[in-house]
């Protein structure tokens, strides 16, 4: 039965680190991602990194059928991803679950050239754009040490500066359970 993991948040060491490749997909990498996607759905997500349930591992999982439009998209399960081309350029709002309530405008490729393997094993390489091109990224970003609002304005950082020093302190309340130094991961 999967469970919910606590979701690492702004502040902790591991979301600014670069996950280690993965060399074996076994057992324990199959459960990890049965339990971020159990994770990433009970806290209404659209995608979720290893690194922000505390697994400083290249591993990423997307699924943004939950938003009308893409339905029928198939969720995806993403290892030791690596972009190899982009095209284009859209600045659109984001947000992370790692950084609760903060929100801000962030300029991406609107396309992206994708090589990864899936959770089998396979090797792919495949474009992706619009919305699960964004997505892809910005969880591509947190294996890379990177987070959504190291693109953001000053302007827009200094707007944050009060609830960026909630979310390091543990005094942030959310729907979904967060990891902080007394959590079992």
């Amino acid at each position: 039965m999967p469970k919910v993991l606590p979701i690492t948040t702004y502040g902790r060491d591991i979301l600014r680190k670069v996950a280690k490749p993965i060399k074996d997909i076994n057992i324990d990498i199959v459960n990890l991602v049965d339990n971020m996607f159990y994770t990433m759905n009970a806290a209404e997500g659209i995608g979720l990194a290893a690194p922000q349930v505390n697994e400083g591992i290249s591993l990423a999982i997307i699924d943004i059928s939950s938003l009308d439009e893409y339905k029928n998209e198939k969720p995806l399960v993403i290892i030791n991803p690596r972009i190899i081309d982009t095209n284009g350029q859209s600045l659109v709002n984001e947000g992370c679950l790692s950084i609760p309530e903060v929100r801000g405008d962030v300029k991406r490729p609107e396309e992206i050239l994708l090589e990864y393997t899936d959770l089998n094993g396979k090797e792919n390489r495949r474009e992706f754009s619009g919305l699960l091109a964004r997505v892809l990224q910005h969880e591509i970003d947190h294996l890379n040490g990177k987070l959504f609002i190291d693109y953001l304005s000053e302007e827009d950082l200094e707007k944050n500066k009060e609830l960026f020093k909630k979310i390091k302190s543990n005094k942030i309340v959310t729907e979904y359970p967060i990891y902080n130094s007394k959590s079992k991961p």
